[in-house]
């Protein structure tokens, strides 16, 4: 008996490591299990790697309050989250990310307001230095205080607009992402 209890309990924790969240390496970078951001304790739900033709650009890690695998509920969610984009491809051009932001911006939201092109444009406007290897982009959502935006552990700004959000998120996790490997791997599905 004492060791049919005793294999539950190790098959009970083996269970719960995904909802405790686990440092993860990909692309040659470790992700942390955890990032504490503006008093908020967010866990690793999944990683995946951005690639760009043969290239690996960066690993991608998305961070919640509670694990979620559904994209759609991320997308919609005025709750703390943040996408942690740690590169590992080195030398990229500051008009390239701008192109990329903007690219998926235009697909996503044509039709956007003033206030949201303004948001849009402030955010595109923050990539504005060569990205080398091992530079860490932090995009958080915080509902209290809007966008942060961090290289390297420094804000750049903070953007209070939660249909920016909505639109950075659907480019990760929306039905046409722009890769769906690091999508799926982000959601915890791979």
């Amino acid at each position: 008996m004492k060791y049919v209890c005793s294999m539950l309990f190790a098959l009970l924790l083996v269970s719960l490591v995904p909802v405790l969240g686990v440092a993860r390496e990909i692309g040659g970078v470790t992700l942390p299990d955890r990032l504490e951001v503006d008093g908020h304790s967010l866990v690793l739900n999944g990683a995946g790697i951005r690639t760009k033709f043969i290239f690996d650009v960066y690993a991608g890690g998305l961070y919640l309050e509670k694990p979620c695998h559904e994209a759609t509920r991320i997308i919609a969610d005025n709750a703390p989250m943040l996408v942690r984009m740690h590169f590992i491809y080195d030398g990229i051009a500051p008009e390239k990310m701008q192109h990329g932001w903007q690219k998926g911006f235009t697909r996503l939201a044509p039709d956007a307001g003033p206030d949201l092109r303004r948001a849009m444009d402030r955010f595109r406007s923050l990539f504005t230095a060569t990205i080398h290897e091992n530079d860490i982009y932090d995009i958080a959502w915080l509902p209290e205080s809007g966008l942060a935006v961090r290289l390297n552990g420094k804000l750049l700004d903070r953007i209070n607009s939660l249909a920016l959000k909505k639109v950075l998120f659907t480019i990760w996790f929306g039905p046409d992402p722009a890769d769906e490997d690091l999508k799926e791997g982000m959601l915890g599905r791979e």
